[in-house]
């Protein structure tokens, strides 16, 4: 493995890792079921793996150079964040005797509705992953970098995209899978409230950050 591959690796996998919105939706999903967090982790895998094919298709430089089309996605992926952080808030805000989003996704466990949640949180993830237009401008940035020189760009710029694949399939379902270990203390009632308010607070101050940057822009 060459040096600037190894460099690469590294800067993937903190890249990766850092927590944001991918992050907090998969935990948030987590608690609530194992299926749920898992197939979040798979859904943000699938957005990276769409900006993957944009990147190599040129269409992400298209973004890139035009000002309007890049704003309308970042707006759009702001007001998505914020749309699950409020919900988010919304839930653990109800009344002790209800069920929360943990306790009524555990009740759905069985025929279409497991189904349905499993679906849904597929869909936040790759949704929360997709919208976010700062994920093409990351490839098109940081993925040249790492380009030796008189390599062939497209084959080297696939090797490098398809690690970063790679790093978030292995993460996020990890990240899943230990919250869903960690279940019992973590779904307490007052303990998985503490929690949904603390990724909605996240995810609703992310997305309003994002949409108000937009807009100032």
């Amino acid at each position: 493995m060459d040096a600037q591959l190894t460099a690469f690796l590294g800067v993937a996998a903190v890249m990766v890792a850092l927590p944001g919105a991918d992050f907090t939706v998969v935990v948030r999903n987590a608690l609530a079921s194992r299926s749920a967090g898992v197939a979040t982790a798979l859904g943000v895998t699938g957005g990276l793996l769409a900006h993957t094919a944009l990147a190599v298709a040129g269409l992400a430089a298209v973004l890139v150079a035009v000002p309007v089309l890049f704003r309308t996605v970042q707006l759009l992926g702001g007001a998505y964040v914020l749309y699950l952080g409020i919900s988010a808030l919304r839930a653990a805000r109800r009344r002790p005797g209800q069920a929360g989003p943990a306790e009524a996704a555990a009740g759905q466990d069985d025929g279409a509705h497991a189904t349905n949640g499993t679906r849904r949180a597929l869909r936040q993830g790759f949704l929360t992953n997709a919208l976010n237009p700062k994920a093409p401008v990351l490839f098109l940035s940081l993925l040249p970098q790492f380009v030796p020189a008189g390599a062939a760009p497209l084959p080297r710029t696939l090797l490098l995209a398809a690690i970063v694949v790679l790093l978030a399939l292995i993460w996020f379902p990890a990240v899943a899978l230990l919250v869903d270990r960690l279940g019992r203390w973590l779904r307490r009632p007052r303990t998985a409230r503490a929690i949904e308010g603390g990724s909605g607070a996240a995810l609703t101050v992310l997305g309003a950050v994002l949409v108000t940057g937009t807009l100032l822009h």
